[in-house]
């Protein structure tokens, strides 16, 4: 497996790891696992690859951002998101701006309206403290 190097300036010299990335996620308002093949099946994809949304937190960044559960993190500030190092890297750094957009695949949900599934963008903003 290769790990994506984002930027060498906002990065610690220390990699990242998945206990890291889930922490980040948390304080970020998003319970995160990778997708494994029993979640491909449920989720009707065509890969076992990325991370899924478990929960969302409410009050946080990732709830006021209307980031759904069920969905797919699948790129953070145009970095592609395949694992949850990567996950982790890309969120570091997003949340050292004020303003950072995430995308997610939401399959669709014949429970949820008839509403088809499809790629969401999601602004997000956080205030620096």
């Amino acid at each position: 497996m290769i790990e994506v190097v984002f930027s060498q300036t906002m990065l610690t010299s220390t990699p990242m790891s998945e206990d890291e990335a889930i922490q980040l996620g948390e304080e970020f308002g998003l319970i995160v696992g990778e997708v494994d093949e029993e979640l491909r099946a449920y989720l009707g994809l065509e890969r076992a690859e990325g991370v899924v949304v478990f929960e969302v937190i409410g009050g946080k960044p990732a709830d006021l951002a209307g980031i759904k559960a069920r969905s797919l993190i699948k790129e953070i500030d145009s970095h592609d998101i395949h694992t949850l190092k990567e996950f982790g890297t890309a969120l570091k750094i997003a949340l050292t701006t004020e303003n950072f957009s995430l995308a997610t695949y939401e399959p669709a949900d014949p429970t949820n309206q008839g509403l088809t599934g499809g790629v969401h963008f999601h602004f997000v903003r956080v205030k620096k403290t």
